[in-house]
């Protein structure tokens, strides 16, 4: 093929898309069904990773059709993906991943010496993956209404490149190896690791409450590295042994799981069992996620070995005077390894789900309680045994690189910086510390970051915070940090745009739904607190504030469980609130005012609203009465709540009533 270099771009823009595509997918799937807290038939959109196959048939007879054919599907339907519904995004995003993968394969299985530059073209995609996450502020920038315009960008120019690359034209003959399937099913589980966690730096800082910033700038500079000496072999790389390669995999997956296991809560196995405080991770508790941070380009390395096993051979030299003998590529085995790879994929991601939502899916997701680790270590475990497999007796990784061109080592350098400079903290609001007495708080339940109607609205939500202008901002339902929601981080989006301090809470290892503190203050001694469940893990986000010589304890909750777990969360919060002067207790309770564990915490703590509005109306008419209210405001009864204001759905630009009260305290009472 001509210009044979340009593969490196074409592959990291083609890997991106994959993942950008295959991501939205998952989040469709799942907001379409968070809606029923329960699987249904648009579950079945996981069938679009298995439509692939169809192309195969296709992959010799009509090559050259078929490449430009994917492309224009892959770029439309990716383009288009900022600015479509819920299920219309669901329906785009599995035309796109099906095209992804497809154009992906078939240019693996029909040019010959590809390996390097598809192994470097993923690992320059992570960079700029983290980039794009980088400088969407937590939020995939390129999948934003306001960023939609770098999706066309980065497809426009995959269209160029294989226009200037013209890889169609090449012939091949393809290898007899018995070792394709597995080989396949290795290039998926790569890709299944960087889509759950390295292509979105932000999920590793939440997974261990490390810094964002050197998170991200370690991810972009080992992958954007990685990528030049993967093109660019220095003899030490070429010479690289199975042995080492090995190794290498294993002491990764010992890393990895490490990294989530020291994270593990034990959750209070019994009703009358002691809650359990998680305080921040010690230095020792960062020591794993170090070492997997300098580890992980092994995933960049694996994929090269298992692309030198589908790649096809160079052409045979014919007869004298004669041309060259080649041969069509062929599809044979690959077929078995995009079914076993699509299989395990959706297996994978199943499992990574049924993690976080394992009281509402019985019977097969409660066994996956507290088991964020187990996709993790299967992925990792199943690449170090394919690694050995498909190696063995080999001296895969000898094949000659694709020298770039030294003034390209710019683009590695460039995408580094930006991303560093994206990824650093916005400047935090400044606010008046003395004379100070009252403070506003608000809870919002976001259904991560969804409407009543099940469509995305972000930045609904910032503008009515914004409207708003708490000082305390209490978060539910925010743990988007993981694939349901494509690994997006709606806390940092809101923190970061705000210039508010927050903390996330629960990390999505321990499986709650997420309880985040933001606020204008800086917060001190943050925690999280686990209290007895059986439905729906109940982790309550603490934080402490300090205004005019006063320190405030703020409690976020949302519990979901039966009624006796209810009953002991509601004694366990009033407990802890007891024993601070000033307590906010701020949330979706799940409670309604006739229910024991309601009105265990009204007997102690002050309600924001009935405590103005006995009736449950409010004066201008709004009735929160009966059903309505399950989102409350508790407070100290050395607090009074002032004007508290409920406003619904879809003003609200959630499922839920958005909730705020003005805190007076001292002589203003």
């Amino acid at each position: 093929m001509k210009k044979p270099h340009l593969l490196v771009p074409i592959f990291a823009i083609l890997f991106l898309f994959t993942i950008q595509s295959a991501g939205t997918l998952v989040e469709s799937i799942y907001i379409l069904n968070l809606m029923n807290s329960s699987l249904d038939a648009r579950a079945l959109g996981v069938l679009f990773f298995f439509t692939p196959l169809l192309a195969l048939p296709f992959f010799k007879s009509a090559r050259r059709s078929l490449l430009w054919v994917l492309v224009v599907l892959l770029v439309l339907s990716r383009g288009l993906l900022p600015y479509l519904t819920t299920a219309n995004r669901m329906l785009a995003a599995g035309i796109a991943t099906s095209a992804a993968f497809s154009l992906l394969f078939l240019l693996i299985c029909s040019l010959p010496r590809v390996s390097r530059c598809g192994a470097a073209g993923l690992a320059l995609g992570v960079g700029l993956s983290a980039l794009l996450r980088a400088a969407g502020e937590g939020i995939e920038y390129s999948l934003i209404p306001e960023g939609g315009w770098a999706g066309w960008l980065l497809g426009l120019l995959l269209l160029g490149l294989l226009l200037l690359a013209k890889p169609g034209r090449s012939s091949a003959q393809q290898p007899k190896s018995e070792r394709k399937t597995l080989a396949m099913l290795g290039i998926y589980l790569v890709l299944t690791l960087v889509y759950f966690s390295f292509s979105a730096p932000a999920v590793i800082a939440r997974w261990t409450e490390g810094n964002y910033t050197l998170i991200t700038a370690a991810v972009s500079l080992f992958s954007l590295g990685t990528a030049w000496l993967i093109a660019n072999p220095p003899k030490l790389m070429v010479r690289l042994s199975l042995r080492i390669l090995l190794l290498w995999n294993i002491l990764f997956t010992i890393c990895l799981s490490g990294t989530l296991l020291v994270q593990r809560v034990s959750f209070p196995p019994a009703a009358d069992s002691p809650a359990v405080e998680v305080w921040g991770p010690t230095w020792l508790q960062h020591v794993p996620l170090g070492l997997m941070l300098l580890l992980f380009p092994v995933l960049y390395v694996d994929l090269l070995l298992f692309l030198q096993h589908l790649q096809p051979h160079a052409p045979v030299p014919g007869p004298k005077g004669k041309r060259s003998v080649v041969s069509e590529a062929k599809p044979g085995g690959i077929g078995p390894g995009m079914l076993a790879g699509s299989f395990a994929l959706v297996v994978l991601i199943f499992i990574n789900i049924f993690s976080n939502v394992w009281g509402y899916i019985e019977p097969v997701s409660p066994p996956f309680r507290n088991t964020f680790w187990l996709a993790f270590f299967l992925i990792s475990a199943g690449i170090s045994l394919l690694t050995w497999l498909v190696g063995r007796g080999k001296q895969a990784l000898r094949e000659p690189g694709t020298p770039l061109p030294w003034a390209g080592l710019a683009v590695p350098v460039v995408i580094f910086l930006a991303t560093v400079f994206f990824a650093l903290p916005a400047v935090r609001v400044e606010v008046a510390d003395s004379g100070i007495t009252s403070l506003r708080a608000m809870t919002f339940n976001t259904q991560q970051s969804n409407d009543d109607f099940g469509e995305k609205s972000v930045q609904a939500q910032l503008a009515l915070i914004r409207q708003v202008s708490p000082d305390i901002l209490a978060l539910q339902e925010s743990d988007s940090a993981r694939i349901s929601l494509n690994n997006n981080d709606y806390v940092r989006y809101f923190a970061e745009k705000l210039g508010y301090y927050s903390y996330y809470g629960p990390t999505p290892g321990t499986g709650t739904f997420g309880t985040a503190i933001l606020s204008k203050y800086p917060l001190q001694n943050t925690r999280s607190v686990f209290i007895f469940s059986d439905k729906d893990e109940t982790g309550v986000a603490e934080a402490e504030i300090e205004v005019n010589g006063l320190r405030f304890t703020i409690f976020n909750v949302h519990p979901d469980s039966s009624d006796l777990a209810m009953l002991v969360f509601a004694q366990t919060l009033v407990e802890r609130a007891l024993t601070q002067p000033y307590a906010i207790a701020l949330g979706d309770y799940n409670l309604r005012d006739y229910e024991e564990a309601y009105q265990w915490v009204d007997q102690h703590l002050t309600n924001a609203w009935t405590s103005v509005y006995p009736s449950e109306i409010s004066d201008d008419g709004v009735d929160m009465s009966g059903e309505n209210r399950i989102d409350h405001i508790f407070l100290s009864t050395s607090l009074q709540a002032v004007n508290p204001m409920y406003i619904l759905p879809p003003a609200s630009a959630t499922d839920h009533p958005v909730h705020w009260t003005d805190v007076v305290w001292g002589d203003e009472r």
